[in-house]
């Protein structure tokens, strides 16, 4: 990669790694499934007049808006409101890899290489490790529903297969327009479960500092970081781009513990460890195993 678009990859990582400490932010103000309709609604417009919608069939826009818009940040976001640490949240969150391939061998019947079930095994044992240490520094709540907003990450990206078999398609012009998906769910949802007292008392006490967090999460999350990734995947090879995803909870381990002090227990580092080793070695170990036999 040219050093200009290595820059660029490890922008979007520090975007995405603070983006879980500006979600807290949010929601100690904001109710959670408020924010999520205040975040795509602003994502949507005035983006939609800037993007032409590309060719792919309704049906996907409401899959993909449904998924990997409502389902994963309704449960992150409550996730985050109920106490779960905001840089384990994102460390937890990339179990999407592993449920991605889950879904793929069931839906798509996509075969699991070696590699993969080795790196699950792993992932899956250092889930076991943070799930085990559940308490008042993460409670059971939390690291639940932020495997369920990982398990419906998972279930966008099948959506997002689908989508790539109805020719070149541009991905964030699509994300634009599936943005429009998701507020009046969000909404929905905030009335039914949050109440109208809640989403009036947040509305009329909107702060800046609740501004501040819709328009990151609307605008340099989602639709600067989604950009330039998209931007960088059609310019390399994904398993190029792919690893730098890798650091995300790098940095927003290290966010959370400078802005809000999280500290992780010694079994949450062990099990982040595995959980981290196992996404290693799902993507790098078909190419390890390549090369030690070839050396063999």
């Amino acid at each position: 990669m040219k050093p200009a678009d290595v820059l660029l990859a490890l922008l979007v990582v520090v975007i995405w790694g603070v983006n879980f400490v500006v979600i807290k932010a949010g929601v100690t103000e904001v109710p959670p499934l408020l924010l999520g309709a205040l975040r795509f609604a602003a994502a949507a417009i005035p983006a939609v007049f800037l993007f032409k919608r590309p060719n792919v069939p309704i049906r996907l826009y409401l899959a993909y808006g449904m998924t990997i818009s409502v389902g994963q940040f309704a449960f992150l976001f409550t996730a985050i409101h109920v106490g779960m640490p905001s840089g384990l949240a994102s460390l937890v969150l990339q179990s999407q890899a592993f449920f991605t391939m889950i879904f793929a061998a069931l839906w798509l019947k996509e075969a699991s290489r070696p590699s993969q079930l080795i790196g699950l095994l792993l992932a899956a044992g250092g889930l076991a490790l943070i799930g085990s240490a559940h308490g008042l520094a993460m409670p059971l709540a939390g690291f639940l529903l932020t495997l369920t907003g990982a398990s419906l990450w998972a279930a966008g990206n099948i959506v997002t297969r689908e989508v790539s078999r109805h020719g070149p398609v541009d991905m964030q012009s699509f994300v634009v327009w599936a943005s429009l998906v998701p507020p009046i769910p969000f909404l929905l949802l905030s009335w039914l479960i949050e109440g109208p007292q809640a989403i009036f008392v947040a509305l009329t006490g909107f702060s800046w500092r609740s501004a501040g967090a819709v328009l990151y999460l609307a605008w340099i999350a989602t639709l600067l970081g989604y950009g330039l990734w998209s931007r960088l995947l059609a310019r390399y090879p994904a398993n190029q781009v792919a690893p730098f995803a890798l650091l995300v909870p790098l940095v927003g381990l290290s966010t959370g513990w400078l802005v809000y002090g999280e500290r992780l227990q010694t079994v949450h580092l062990a099990g982040g460890a595995l959980l981290m080793a196992g996404l290693a070695v799902n993507l790098f170990g078909t190419r390890l195993m390549a090369r030690l036999r070839g050396t063999a």
